[in-house]
Formats: structure tokens, C-alpha cells, sequence
């Protein structure tokens, strides 16, 4: 057993007794999350009413296509145009109901500078029916002979 000596009584301890400290950090923090507010993330769709009838969707069968040569030269559905050309189509296009799809055909071998621009000429028509096509004949990287 250990005796404790009179001298070692007259001396303050130096310790603090933690634990109540411990316990209002603890409780201060549950109080903290409580007050956070939840994370929700939403995203709002439009759905459909719905009806007692049958919908069926009828493909549409308008499709403007624009083609990229290697010579420079931009083609609407075949036919040689400028960019401004091409821009006057892109708004004709946008104003018809319902809207035509809209298919862009670059060659391997067209300037990476015209079709950059013909993509920003269709990105600011607006046009929301927009695809590429014929893109897989690039799916292999091999080296052509």
C-alpha cells in the first residue's frame, strides 16, 4: 500500500480533471450536427400528365446533315455553303416544327480549325437536336496504310 507522506499533501496537484470539458465539446457537437440542415439535392423534370391514351412517337423524319471536307469546304445536305450560309440554314432549320435533326459528319482530314468554328456557328443557332455521325470508322487508332 502506498502511504502518503505529509509533504506531498501540502502541495497543489497540477492536473485538470478533463473529463466535464470532454463533455460539454461532446455535447456542443451533437448540437452542431443537429442544427446543420440535411443535404438534399433535387433536380426538377416535367413529366407528363398522364392520359388514358396510348402515345406513340413518330420519328422525325427531317435530318440535316453537315459534312466537313479535307479541301475546306462546309456541305449542307450535300450542297457547298460558306459560314454564313450555314448560319442563315441553322436558323431556318431552328424555326421549323418540330426541329430537325441535326447530323455533323467531319472527314479524318478537315482542318481542326473550320470544324471548331462550324461547331461554334451551330452551338449558337440554339439547335437542341444535334449528333454526331460517323464516328465509327475512328474507333481504331491503329496506323493506316
Amino acid at each position: 500500500m502506498a502511504f502518503a507522506s505529509p509533504r506531498e499533501a501540502v502541495l497543489p496537484l497540477g492536473e485538470m480533471n478533463t473529463t466535464p470539458l470532454i463533455d460539454v465539446m461532446l455535447v456542443l457537437l451533437v448540437m452542431l450536427i443537429f442544427t446543420i440542415p440535411v443535404a438534399t439535392n433535387s433536380l426538377d423534370v416535367d413529366l407528363p400528365a398522364p392520359t388514358d391514351k396510348p402515345v406513340t412517337l413518330q420519328p422525325n423524319p427531317i435530318k440535316n446533315k453537315i459534312a466537313l471536307t479535307p479541301d475546306g469546304s462546309i456541305l449542307w445536305n450535300g450542297t457547298q455553303t460558306d459560314r454564313a450560309g450555314l448560319r442563315a440554314s441553322l436558323k431556318a432549320a431552328r424555326e421549323l416544327y418540330p426541329e430537325p435533326e441535326l447530323q455533323y459528319e467531319p472527314d479524318a482530314q478537315a482542318s481542326y480549325d473550320l470544324a471548331a468554328r462550324v461547331l461554334s456557328d451551330i452551338k449558337a443557332s440554339g439547335a437542341t437536336k444535334f449528333g454526331f455521325v460517323g464516328n465509327d470508322r475512328y474507333r481504331s487508332f491503329e496506323k493506316q496504310n
